[in-house]
């Protein structure tokens, strides 16, 4: 059901929309569309890692920012990033159940051991692809840059995942992870622009 309807029925269950809490909606919309919002979250706090990327990290300032750029990481977001990770977690629930800290410490060495390494990959390429490189400037960027990208993923993601996987419900964990992720994807955002 479109956005609108949700806020018709805030509204007719007497919430004021002035008064009511953003992450009750959020809440909300997890509730009725959570693979949509998830998919909406990660390509919007992607977009958003990239303006940080532009205006923090290369001081571009905002006559200089590349809104094409910030697009394309937007869709990378949209396409790759929600996607591959929100069936990922789905997966990693049925492929090890329960939840206690072996279960997230096994989860976790899957996704770093496992995941990390492709999707890390996939995502250097895809960007530098949309930004319009060609299959060789991709393939040398991965041979210069993919190693020192995926020895700083270990510096941060692996105590990351574990408390994602032990205290977050499924759910949420996706929208948690792109939070975090804010400054990670910024540091990838300059890695496949640069």
């Amino acid at each position: 059901m479109p956005f609108y309807y949700h806020m018709q029925v805030l509204k007719e269950s007497s919430v004021d929309l002035k008064m009511a809490n953003p992450f009750r909606i959020y809440q909300m919309m997890m509730s009725k569309h959570s693979w949509k919002v998830q998919i909406l979250t990660a390509g919007t706090l992607v977009g958003c890692s990239d303006v940080v990327s532009q205006q923090l990290v290369e001081r571009r300032g905002f006559a200089k920012h590349d809104t094409k750029r910030t697009i394309r990481m937007t869709a990378v977001g949209l396409i790759y990033v929600g996607p591959v990770l929100g069936v990922w977690y789905k997966v990693l629930d049925k492929i090890i159940v329960g939840h206690s800290k072996t279960v997230a410490f096994k989860k976790m060495l899957l996704d770093q051991f496992a995941l990390a390494p492709c999707f890390l990959a996939c995502f250097l390429a895809i960007a530098s692809f949309l930004g319009g490189h060609s299959p060789e400037e991709v393939w040398l960027k991965l041979k210069k840059d993919y190693k020192d990208t995926l020895v700083s993923n270990y510096y941060i993601w692996p105590a990351v995942q574990m408390l994602n996987f032990y205290f977050v419900p499924l759910v949420y964990r996706l929208p948690l992870i792109q939070i975090v992720a804010l400054m990670w994807n910024t540091y990838l955002s300059w890695m496949a622009n640069k």
